[in-house]
């Protein structure tokens, strides 16, 4: 447990005051316009330096010539075919990513736009697995500023300098806007899911302006959550002694990102909507056969607040308006004719133009006045179709229905929403920020990882069923003989055990309650939990009710590893959704352990090795959900064959058992139970020597997918180890007594050889062979001893050795890196010299870094485990860092080269936020003791299921129904 005096670790404190002068901040002390007490800032001048990418040494290209080159076969055999492949490091973005991103724009799952912190809109993420990093320069607010005596006027675009993405300048373009914004006294502040840009008398110095962005990303609002939409609300205070008219316009693009403007067909719309809500719709063909998207530009008018539109104007010479004479227009009047709003959709946009719109909204401020003015961008994109699989529908559509003019209903609830919105962020963030225990950096470093849920690529669609089952006409040959994915029964070894047997009853409200029954343990059926609709929800292939269907969700890896879901890193994600979105990570889990039952027969060639073998095994948990056709062919993934990963299987166990201790949801449980004894079963051919412990084959069979391991390792023993207590915990709890006691059995027999191989007096070595790094320290040696802490489970070792691993880790891998204030390295000789045994065990890997001060506070660790975290705030967070705020990366290495922008793996912060406040669910969960005697005999040793035990509990595990046994998927 965490004590109340900790956290003596310095704290990196990051006052408003050092950004916005005192007098500012008092001016917008009301309706929270002014920045936060704890959030992220930069100011609008700070340079945005060109990050740099990793590159491999001499000797690792020679140990991945081979690799290197069936990769780049099958890079250019999918590119044939129409596809991206899921990894490609031979393709180079044209924009070159920069220290530039902010807080991104929308709730999760219906595609994402990023707005940097100097204000552009860049890293589009409309269309699924698809991102373009550059920024649309079209996009912008400006504003323009008079006075009563006509002295004073001034007019800029928000945004400082001219951006390096203008290029050539063109008369009647963008470059011709007014560009005089420097930036120095104006600042940035973030705090997901809202960010706040301060403009301290910039460009009018008697004027001051608050922009507010507010996305609807709301724990536990599996509706709102949904929405693809922000809001941008202006507050304007007049320090002068004349009154000021202020016009603040907001421009758009129609375009996707990268050259999708230039397709033609595009059509823009004015529209006025209810509630004084106004604005342009933009309607957007998309190339490729994707789905088309329409955007909604608007503002709310009010008794202040006049609302003008100008639907179309182009960036060359051409169209009737081009970008220099709609500024020149708003330098004149301040807004737009009236009569707009009647003009009705316009012509289709020719191939080559570009179509652009405008919303203008203008007000006077008395002296020493205010005024709020609100703008909402919103798009609809209702159907998503992956490149060779079914088309689905967003989750959004289930409350807006599936029309591209949704974007108009939802620009208009977000202007009407958004301060609810907001009480309800609140509410969640308070608790956090007003912690005095916890470091400053910590808080808002906490929040604003959150950003890779909805900029990791997001996929939420309504239901488990497809809208149509499109295929791609360009699937290869190979995929057009298909071999049939069938759901089957796991091989099983006759013998003897007990089962227990599961029933429902009916409570007394007419709601569906479950009792475990076992006749041998009447004690069982304390287990019970409550759960909503137990005997009817959480089926996979029929709607849920209204309460509990909140869809299925997808994220990548990352947006450079294009694969969903990919389970080893999620392992170190999941935190966060359990912690925010826990129906969100029980689906998921539900989707995984269907894919333990599945088997896909189709062969697939193996990059590392160049040997084939079938896409999914049968009891081996999958390492995604797949590329183009998710959750129909998963393992998109094909450097290894990872059925033969030792890591997949125990933490698929460890993060059921975690999700079912904190929910409490036995229907969870009793549904995802055969898959879990599967997968348990599974794992016994890597015991190869009988004394209950998994051993590692010579190859990288792990997520550290290019640091090869031989024989028993620290990470993958201690994962099967805790898997073991784990499924012995939940199987004590769904009332399976002979599985449990069974577990228990090769728990001690496996702990006494993992500790005898690999404890050496103060860690556990980095694998039992003979290489050059096998007595390496590895930091995540303890991920195992993480998720049984996590649980609620008892230690897996002595607290002496637990303490012992991870001050060792402390002071080599995370101190003798740049003094701690780079994170922890992966791994590290004796001698105090990083591990260059290969790419991944020199680099820093942030989110495990993460991990291992989660491990840390719950060892009673906690002022190592802040110095530790905070070494990926100093590096990658910073002013004096790399520059990779809200686009954290997979790993960096020594001189800060990153591998991987915008990844999965750094929202194990969140595992950190778990240890300090561990549910209540979990700390009241039943104890199992894994040293209580055991009840049956050495012989029965195995983990094997018999046939009539999986039939028992599967044919009651509600979401399988009858497809566990026999349907083909």
């Amino acid at each position: 447990m965490v004590t109340g005096n900790i956290f003596h670790c310095r704290k990196n404190s990051w006052p408003p005051e050092e950004y916005v002068s005192r007098h500012t901040l008092h001016l917008f002390d009301f309706d929270s316009a002014g920045p936060p007490k704890h959030a992220w800032r930069r100011r609008l001048n700070s340079h945005a330096n060109i990050l740099k990418e990793f590159s491999i040494t001499f000797m690792e290209a020679i140990k991945m010539v081979r690799l290197g080159i069936r990769l780049w076969s099958y890079v250019r055999e999918e590119a044939s075919h129409g596809r991206k492949a899921p990894i490609d490091p031979f393709t180079r973005e044209s924009c070159k990513p920069s220290a530039s991103q902010g807080v991104p724009l929308g709730g999760m799952g219906s595609g994402s736009i990023s707005r940097g912190f100097r204000g552009e809109f860049r890293q589009w993420q409309i269309v699924p697995g698809t991102c373009d990093s550059s920024p649309v320069m079209a996009n912008q607010f400006s504003i323009f500023v008079s006075r009563d005596s006509g002295n004073k006027k001034y007019a800029s675009v928000l945004a400082p300098g001219r951006h390096e993405g203008l290029g050539k300048a063109r008369d009647e373009g963008i470059s011709s806007w007014g560009w005089n914004l420097s930036g120095q006294h104006s600042t940035y502040h973030a705090l997901f899911p809202r960010a706040w840009t301060i403009y301290d008398g910039e460009p009018d110095p008697e004027l001051k302006v608050s922009c507010r962005q507010i996305s609807p990303f709301i724990p536990h609002n599996y509706k709102d959550t949904s929405l693809p939409t922000a809001v941008f609300v202006y507050t304007l205070v007049n320090t002068g002694r004349e009154r000021a008219k202020v016009s603040l316009l907001f421009t758009w693009a129609n375009s996707i990102g990268g050259v999708s403007h230039l397709s033609g067909d595009h059509v823009n719309e004015p529209f006025i909507g209810e509630d004084g809500v106004s604005g342009v719709l933009l309607h957007h063909k998309t190339a490729k056969g994707n789905p088309p998207v329409t955007f909604a530009i608007a503002a709310c008018e009010t008794q202040n607040v006049n609302v003008t539109v100008l639907p179309c104007f182009g960036l060359t010479e051409g169209r009737s308006v081009t970008a220099r004479q709609m500024w020149d227009k708003m330098m004149q009047d301040g807004q737009f004719d009236r009569q707009n709003f009647n003009s009705g959709p316009s012509m289709p946009s020719s191939p080559g133009e570009t179509l652009c719109a405008a919303v203008s909204a203008s007000a006077w401020v008395e002296p020493h006045g205010k005024c709020t003015i609100a703008f909402s961008l919103a798009w609809s994109s209702p159907k998503i179709k992956f490149l060779k699989g079914s088309s689905y529908h967003r989750r959004y559509t289930k409350f807006y229905g599936t029309s591209e003019r949704a974007a108009l209903n939802l620009a208009h609830d977000a202007l009407t929403n958004y301060k609810r919105w907001e009480e309800e962020i609140e509410k969640w963030q308070s608790p956090i920020l007003n912690d005095q225990r916890l470091p400053e950096w910590y808080k808002f470093t906490l929040f604003n990882e959150l950003y890779f849920l909805v900029a990791g690529g997001t996929v939420w669609i309504d239901s488990s069923l497809p809208s149509t089952n499109v295929k791609n006409d360009q699937d290869s040959p190979e995929d057009a003989q298909r071999v049939d994915v069938k759901v089957t029964e796991a091989e099983v070894n006759r013998r003897h055990t007990t089962i227990s047997e599961y029933s429902t009853t009916s409570g007394c409200n007419g709601s569906t309650g479950d009792v475990l029954k076992n006749n041998s343990d009447p004690a069982v059926t304390q287990n019970k939990r409550n759960s909503n609709n137990l005997s009817e929800h959480f089926k996979w292939q029929d709607q849920l009710d209204d309460y509990d269907d909140v869809g299925r969700f997808l994220y990548l890896e990352g947006v450079e590893y294009i694969m969903w879901n990919t389970y080893d890193v999620h392992f170190y994600a999941s935190f966060a959704l359990l912690d925010l979105f826990p129906k969100i990570e029980l689906n998921i889990q539900r989707d995984f352990a269907k894919a333990v039952l599945s088997e896909d027969g189709r062969r697939v060639k193996f990059l590392a090795e160049g040997n084939y073998g079938i896409r999914k095994v049968r009891g081996a948990v999958p390492h995604d959900l797949g590329t183009h056709d998710p959750w129909n062919e998963m393992n998109a993934y094909n450097i290894h064959d990872t059925s033969k990963w030792k890591d997949l299987n125990p933490k698929f166990v460890l993060q059921v058992y975690r999700d079912f201790a904190a929910t409490g949801d036995m229907q969870f449980g009793v549904d995802v139970w055969p898959a879990v004894r599967t997968a348990m079963e599974y794992m016994e051919q890597f015991d190869r020597d009988d004394d209950g412990l998994i051993e590692n084959d010579g190859f990288p069979d792990q997520t550290y997918d290019a640091w090869t391991v031989h024989g028993v390792s620290a990470y993958c023993g201690c994962l099967w180890l805790a898997a073991l207590q784990a499924a012995a915990a939940m199987a004590e709890q769904i009332g399976d007594r002979f599985f449990a006691e069974t577990c228990k059995t090769k728990f001690c027999t496996a702990k006494s050889a993992f500790e005898k191989k690999l404890w050496n007096g103060s860690y556990f070595k980095y694998d039992s062979g003979s290489s050059s790094n096998s007595k390496s320290i590895q930091a995540d040696q303890l991920a195992g001893q993480w998720y049984t802490a996590s649980s609620g489970l008892a230690p897996l070792f002595d607290e002496f050795k637990i303490r012992s691993a991870l001050q060792k880790i402390y002071d080599f891998n995370v101190m003798k890196v740049k003094g701690g204030r780079m994170g922890a390295v992966n791994g590290m000789h004796l001698n105090g010299k990083v591990d260059e045994t290969c790419m991944q065990s020199r680099e820093i890997w942030t989110g495990v870094t993460y991990a291992v001060a989660a491990n840390m506070i719950l060892a009673g660790m906690e002022k190592e485990a802040f110095a530790t975290a905070e070494g990926i705030f100093i590096a990658g967070w910073s002013e004096e860092g790399f520059g990779y705020w809200f686009q954290t990366p997979e790993a960096w290495t020594m001189d800060g080269h990153f591998r991987s922008l915008i990844y999965m793996r750094p929202l194990a912060i969140w595992g950190m936020q778990w240890a300090l406040s561990i549910p209540k669910a979990i700390l009241d969960a039943p104890k199992v003791n894994m040293m209580d005697k055991i009840l049956i005999s050495p012989a029965t040793f195995s983990l094997s299921l018999t046939e009539t035990g999986v039939r028992k509990i599967a044919n009651k595990a509600k979401c399988f129904g009858n497809s566990v046994l026999h349907c083909a998927c």
